[in-house]
C-alpha cells in the first residue's frame, strides 16, 4: 500500500483558484469566478461550470480547460499525481444532465488534506 500523501488545504486552494484564474485568461468563454470551495467526491475532484457557460461551449471547450487546470494544480503539488502514476496534464469532466465539473480526476491513494 502506498504511503499517505499530506497535502494542505490552504495552498491546494489557493493553487486551484490560481489554475482557474490561469485558465480563464486562456479560454475566453469560461467567465467563471474563482473558486472558494472545491468539491470531493468519487468521480472527481473539481469545481462546476455555471449552466449557461456549459451550454454555450462545445465539449472540445471543455475538456480544454480541465486539462489547463490540472496542469496548472499538478504543477503546484506534482506529489498528489506522481506517487499514483497518473498524467500530470489530465484533466477531468463529470457531465450529468446539464450540470458540468472540471477539475481533476481522483487520487487512487490514500491522502490528507491539511489547513
Amino acid at each position: 500500500m502506498a504511503q499517505a500523501v499530506s497535502i494542505s488545504l490552504s495552498k491546494f486552494t489557493e493553487s486551484v483558484q490560481a489554475a482557474v484564474k490561469s485558465a480563464v485568461a486562456k479560454h475566453p468563454k469560461f467567465k467563471i469566478d474563482v473558486p472558494h470551495a472545491v468539491t470531493v467526491s468519487y468521480l472527481i475532484r473539481g469545481i462546476p461550470v455555471p449552466e449557461p457557460i456549459a451550454s454555450a461551449v462545445t465539449m472540445g471547450d471543455i475538456q480544454a480547460f480541465a486539462g489547463d487546470v490540472a496542469a496548472h494544480i499538478a504543477g503546484a503539488h506534482p506529489e498528489a499525481f506522481a506517487a499514483v502514476g497518473q498524467p500530470a496534464s489530465g484533466g477531468a469532466v463529470l457531465s450529468i444532465g446539464r450540470h458540468v465539473i472540471v477539475g481533476i480526476p481522483p487520487m487512487t491513494q490514500t491522502f490528507r488534506l491539511e489547513k
